[in-house]
């Protein structure tokens, strides 16, 4: 907030130290050319007035500004003296031939500097005015007559374009500069910044995939001096659940998208260390893996990856005997509706009774299944019309549907 509050600011001070600039100087040049009208070109109509005038009501409100500061008053105060100064000149310097018609266009590009909003309402209005001017010519007005002497045109032609072009490059066209200059420094700026953070956030998942491979190791290390083989069997699961968080931290720190996860050969990867750590009765399965090309934010792949482990680990332990055959199934579909996703992972070994409140359960692994689930915010459902244990959870992936609970 308070970076955003600073970019505000500092535009509106530009904004403001622009708008004054061109008051000033456009007050200055509007007093030299009345006395270039009245003593070099005898130009004595309503022309020189209307120079003066605007000079002295522009300073005015610049003078006003410095009281109220209300930025837009003064744009909107700058913007009518202009339109109006302007247009009069062009009808009394010969209408749509008018060189000094071309002023015109920078009362536009000063509205685009302020806000895209006046711009567009600026454009329009001068787009009306210009057609009005032109329009004008096909009437004979008694009133309206060129003031321009023929023997002055061209010196005035010349001053109106010199006027025109100094207001268009020594405020506009410099400002223009500066603030490119300055978008293409923040830009840099924040390419740098990016760069840096994605550095950090890679080295992160890098810290925590080496602290997650150290625990498993401590693990490991802690089964081998236990007797308990249930123990062992615990401390086993455990070393299990947490290289399943760790694969997912070290995809992130090799991968270039650091936020998801490639999710199918993280499966395959999980999937083939089950097989090999886990598979203590030698049973013979095969696994079929459908997952389409997805990628899932760290905060859906972590409980999906523990989810499937808990499920594989169960089958493998339980749901087959020594040197049997058999398959596992772990396929994800994606609904048509709001991005849904279903997990499907299944066995076709002995199951389990249906009985059995997985819920409620003694089983950890049963109840991290139901837990995770649940973390994901999802409904899990078993199918008892197949054979084995038959898993069904819809979800949807966090980082795009649900925003971080506290």
């Amino acid at each position: 907030m308070v970076g955003i509050t600073n970019t505000y600011e500092s535009r509106t001070e530009d904004k403001t130290r622009l708008l004054l600039k061109f008051n000033y100087v456009s007050s200055i040049l509007s007093v030299l050319f009345a006395f270039l009208c009245i003593y070099f070109l005898n130009i004595h109509g309503p022309i020189p007035y209307v120079f003066f005038l605007y000079s002295i009501f522009n300073l005015l409100n610049s003078l006003v500004f410095k009281k109220h500061g209300n930025l837009t008053v003064m744009a909107l105060t700058t913007t009518l003296l202009s339109l109006v100064s302007t247009f009069i000149i062009t009808i009394y310097s010969g209408g749509i031939n008018s060189p000094f018609i071309f002023i015109l266009s920078i009362i536009v590009l000063a509205g685009y500097v302020s806000t895209r909003f006046f711009g567009k309402v600026y454009l329009y209005i001068v787009l009306m005015i210009i057609i009005l001017i032109y329009v004008m010519g096909f009437f004979q007005l008694d009133f309206i007559t060129n003031q321009i002497p023929s023997e002055s045109q061209n010196i005035f032609s010349l001053a109106s374009v010199l006027f025109g072009v100094y207001l268009l490059g020594n405020i506009f066209g410099r400002d223009l500069i500066k603030a490119h200059h300055k978008l293409y420094k923040s830009k840099s700026e924040l390419e740098n910044r990016i760069v840096e953070k994605e550095m950090l956030l890679r080295e992160v998942h890098h810290r925590v995939k080496n602290n997650l491979q150290t625990i498993s190791s401590l693990l490991n290390l802690q089964s081998k001096y236990s007797a308990n083989e249930q123990v062992k069997e615990l401390l086993g699961s455990c070393q299990t659940r947490v290289l399943s968080m760790a694969m997912i931290h070290e995809m992130l720190y090799m991968k270039d998208n650091l936020s998801k996860i490639d999710f199918k050969p993280y499966v395959q990867e999980l999937v083939k260390y089950l097989m090999k750590s886990a598979n203590k009765k030698n049973v013979n399965i095969s696994v079929n893996i459908d997952i389409p090309d997805i990628m899932l934010g760290i905060d859906t792949a972590i409980p999906l990856g523990l989810l499937i482990n808990e499920a594989v680990t169960n089958s493998l332990k339980y749901g087959y005997d020594k040197n049997d055959v058999g398959q596992i199934d772990i396929i994800l579909k994606k609904q048509e509706d709001m991005g849904m996703y279903t997990l499907e992972i299944s066995d076709d070994g002995v199951g389990f009774s249906h009985k059995l409140d997985f819920k409620k359960a003694n089983s950890l692994g049963l109840k991290l299944i139901h837990n995770l689930a649940r973390q994901l915010r999802s409904s899990i459902e078993r199918d008892f019309s197949k054979k084995g244990t038959n898993y069904s959870i819809s979800f949807q992936d966090k980082d795009k549907h649900f925003k971080p609970t506290t």
